[in-house]
């Protein structure tokens, strides 16, 4: 069925973007710095991409879940939807990891003194 993939991956952007906000991660940390992030983010994914189409490295597979629009030569338009779910997925493990550790880090001073 065309366009599956991409519905999924838009389903789980959503999903990423509700723990988002309601944990205050990433975006709703800070808006500005998380968009930054996030562009650079996706564009070195997409270079990596175009990079590994050019080296032959990277390919289409089966199509019969894809929309069948192409960005470039080989990366599908659900290619920046994954990269924008990858990228998202990652900041998001790291604001929540990141207060963690550094509470962690306090807990260990405290006790070390």
């Amino acid at each position: 069925m065309p366009g599956l993939y991409l519905a999924g991956l838009l389903v789980s952007l959503v999903g990423m973007t509700v723990l988002d906000a309601r944990l205050h991660l990433f975006f709703w940390r800070a808006p500005w710095r998380a968009a930054a992030v996030m562009v650079v983010g996706v564009a070195f994914f997409l270079l990596w991409d175009v990079l590994g189409v050019a080296l032959g490295i990277f390919f289409i597979g089966p199509q019969n879940l894809l929309t069948g629009v192409l960005l470039a030569p080989d990366v599908p338009l659900e290619e920046l939807f994954f990269l924008l779910l990858l990228c998202y997925t990652t900041m998001n493990l790291v604001g929540f990891v990141q207060p963690l550790v550094a509470r962690g880090l306090r807990r260990a001073e405290r006790s070390g003194s």
